[in-house]
């Protein structure tokens, strides 16, 4: 099984966690991820999605825009065409119904894709906040034992990844979250 855990960037308490098979590719999920985020209206529109190489995809950036309006800082792979990444964002049809305001929904993914580009642009001065919550997963597989889980049915992975996720809110919660160089 794979846990995915979904931080705050600012604060490192978590927002949600899914569990997958193990054999499931990180890119597949992650459409599944903004899905359950959105459906607990833990992200809006606007809000920006760190995430690390394994959900890499052209793809997984086109949805992220379309589908959930959001941006998604999905750090690049060595061989990422920007430029063919740029050219396969467009408006989704949708924003063309009669009962919206066009306009507004034009300008709205403009800006969406204007902070996109912004922001994959300097990405590598974001490794930093990517550090920081890659610090927090390192707990989570050493000091909570997640690294060699040995349960063998869901739900008793369920109950101990809830413990965990648990405690891992209450050991940010407790100020265990700056770092020490």
């Amino acid at each position: 099984m794979k846990l995915t855990l979904a931080l705050d960037s600012q604060t490192l308490k978590p927002l949600a966690f899914l569990i997958n098979e193990a054999n499931v590719a990180e890119p597949k999920i992650y459409p599944e991820i903004l899905k359950e985020l959105k459906r607990k209206r833990i992200i809006k529109a606007g809000d920006v999605i760190y995430a690390d190489r394994g959900y890499y995809s052209y793809e997984n950036y086109v949805i992220s825009v379309r589908n959930f309006k959001v941006v998604p800082l999905i750090f690049p792979r060595k061989n990422c065409n920007f430029k063919k990444l740029f050219n396969m964002f467009r408006y989704p049809l949708k924003i063309f119904d009669l009962r919206r305001n066009t306009e507004k929904e034009i300008k709205f993914y403009k800006e969406i894709i204007a902070k996109f580009k912004e922001l994959i642009s300097k990405w590598k001065e974001l490794r930093s906040v990517r550090s920081i919550i890659e610090d927090v997963f390192k707990i989570v597989k050493k000091a909570y034992s997640m690294e060699n889980l040995h349960r063998y049915t869901r739900s008793s992975v369920q109950k101990y990844c809830s413990l965990v996720v648990l405690l891992v809110g209450v050991t940010v919660n407790y100020g265990i979250n700056e770092r020490k160089e």
